[in-house]
């Protein structure tokens, strides 16, 4: 089961460089996200999402796939690869993975004018490999859907070194 962590920080960039040292470190197989997502409060006070994966784009590369799988086995692979990519990719745009868009909106509302919210759906972590990694981003935790001990303990690692980067 994934655990939601939400993180403020000051910019928007700040969050959007903590994304990526979670995908570098998702590549190094230390960290398996289910979601990441950046929410911008304008200062207009509009909410923007930043999402930052393309689920259209992995259900077509899975469509094809799957499409050309069956359509070797009819002798039109070609033909079974596009209406698998076709289908997949319509599958991947109506479907919501991960954190719901109205609840990231309501927490981004709560946050100041020019400020970000990075939500992360963790499924699985190295933690004492991958907190180093964010730990000078520093952010504040809004929530969690972690354990009191473990919150605590992102909690005061966030806030030992909230200014080294950025």
């Amino acid at each position: 089961m994934s655990k939601l962590i939400v993180i403020a920080y000051d910019s928007v960039a700040k969050a959007q460089e903590v994304v990526s040292v979670l995908a570098r470190l998702q590549k190094a197989h230390l960290i398996n996200l289910d979601d990441a997502v950046v929410a911008e409060r304008r200062e207009d006070g509009k909410i923007k999402l930043h999402q930052s994966s393309n689920l259209s784009g992995a259900g077509a590369a899975g469509g094809a796939l799957w499409g050309g799988l069956i359509g070797l086995i009819f002798f039109m692979p070609l033909l079974g690869a596009a209406i698998g990519a076709a289908s997949g990719a319509a599958a991947g745009a109506l479907s919501d993975i991960g954190v719901d868009d109205k609840f990231m909106k309501e927490v981004g509302a709560k946050i100041e004018p020019g400020t970000a919210a990075l939500f992360i759906l963790v499924r699985d972590a190295t933690a004492d490999k991958v907190i180093p990694e964010v730990q000078p981003y520093g952010g504040e935790i809004l929530q969690t859907s972690l354990t009191e001990e473990q919150e605590a303990a992102l909690k005061q690692a966030l806030e030992s070194q909230p200014t080294a980067a950025g």
